[in-house]
């Protein structure tokens, strides 16, 4: 019996709108966010219950208000 077929992996979600994000991070089970930043890119990740949804920004100025705008405590 083969272990890996039993067990479900869910991939991280990438999501494309800033707004959509937003109100990911404002969700109740939203537990963690966390930024890693890139040469080139920097990427925000947040934990939900079911799925890590990630937003990839390149732009810095953008990055710096979606920063901003997160709320406080995650």
């Amino acid at each position: 019996m083969n272990l890996a077929t039993n067990l479900h992996y869910q991939q991280p979600k990438q999501i494309k709108d800033i707004k959509e994000f937003l109100e990911i991070t404002r969700r109740k089970d939203a537990q963690s966010a966390r930024i890693k930043k890139n040469a080139d890119s920097i990427k925000f990740k947040v934990r939900c219950s079911r799925y890590l949804y990630t937003l990839v920004v390149k732009d810095k100025s953008k990055a710096a208000k979606l920063r901003q705008s997160l709320p406080p405590g995650k």
